[in-house]
């Protein structure tokens, strides 16, 4: 089994998502020594926001050094994302969204004619046959009730998943992390707890 890790927060080694999306990763190779990983840390090593000279490379149309070298990078991007069996992407919620180097990431892989296509019926998702895993951490509690309106977090993400194709998709919520260390303890064991059942299950179905 190969398996996709996308991280994404600014705190390193602080960070409550890459501390879960690691100790999934960490089950899974302990079921399967013979997993294969790769690892996108995204807040120690972004991806490029599209700039005016790199814009056309996910058009397909390259233009320059830099165009050429965005279409490059796109390139292994989704490579990595059509060779993994399981992807597993961790999320914090910045201002009510998803972090910016996350939104650069899906920006270089959410591309016409490769990932999704057009058709008379309306957008197809080409990435098909995917398992996805989100790890999401909120400071606040935004899974239901007052809040819920200004989650601009999960919707988003399943969006830009969906579009690909990827719409097996299982979202672990770490929230309240603001609430207190006792709401936050617990709140982080329950997602923990939730990632050891979802590792049986994961691997079961996607080896």
């Amino acid at each position: 089994m190969k398996a996709l890790i996308i991280t994404s927060s600014a705190l390193g080694d602080s960070s409550v998502s890459n501390r879960l999306a690691g100790e999934l990763i960490d089950r899974l190779r302990a079921q399967d020594p013979s997993l294969e990983t790769i690892v996108r840390d995204l807040g120690s090593d972004p991806v490029p926001h599209l700039l005016p000279e790199t814009v056309s490379a996910i058009r397909g149309t390259p233009e320059g050094e830099a165009g050429r070298e965005a279409l490059a990078l796109s390139d292994t991007l989704v490579a990595e994302i059509q060779a993994a069996d399981v992807i597993v992407i961790g999320s914090p919620m910045y201002n009510f969204g998803i972090a910016s180097t996350l939104k650069a990431w899906f920006d270089h892989v959410l591309r016409a004619g490769v990932t999704f296509r057009y058709t008379e019926a309306g957008p197809e998702g080409l990435v098909k046959g995917k398992k996805a895993v989100v790890i999401e951490t909120r400071a606040g509690f935004y899974s239901e009730g007052p809040a819920a309106a200004m989650d601009g977090q999960e919707p988003h993400l399943r969006i830009l998943l969906g579009f690909m194709g990827i719409d097996d998709v299982t979202f672990v919520r770490a929230e309240k992390l603001a609430f207190g260390p006792e709401a936050a303890s617990q709140a982080i064991d329950d997602a923990a707890r939730q990632l050891a059942g979802l590792a049986e299950r994961e691997l079961a179905l996607a080896a």
